[in-house]
């Protein structure tokens, strides 16, 4: 099982390892969602720790944003292992 844990609120939710993370962040984290195909950014998040434990950055995501290896799309990602922490305060 891998964890999420969102930050500064550190709400944490155990999921299945390879999980994609939309559904954790829309579910348990109100995280909002517009397109939920990568083209829109609504649900562009920061990962504070354990970047490792996600899936790498598809062309989406490089296409979206390519300056910030941190930033990520929720509905792009996959959670591989191990413990990940999100910024939820994050615009």
């Amino acid at each position: 099982m891998a964890k999420v844990t969102f930050t500064p609120s550190n709400k944490t939710e155990e999921v299945k390892n390879g999980s994609e993370l939309r559904y954790v962040c829309e579910e348990k984290f109100n995280i909002p969602f517009g397109c939920k195909d990568g083209i829109c950014g609504t649900c562009r998040i920061r990962i504070i720790d354990g970047l490792k434990s996600l899936s790498q950055k598809n062309q989406k995501e490089e296409d979206l944003l390519p300056n910030n290896p941190k930033e990520r799309l929720a509905c792009q990602s996959q959670i591989k292992s191990g413990h990940l922490k999100i910024d939820d305060g994050y615009d």
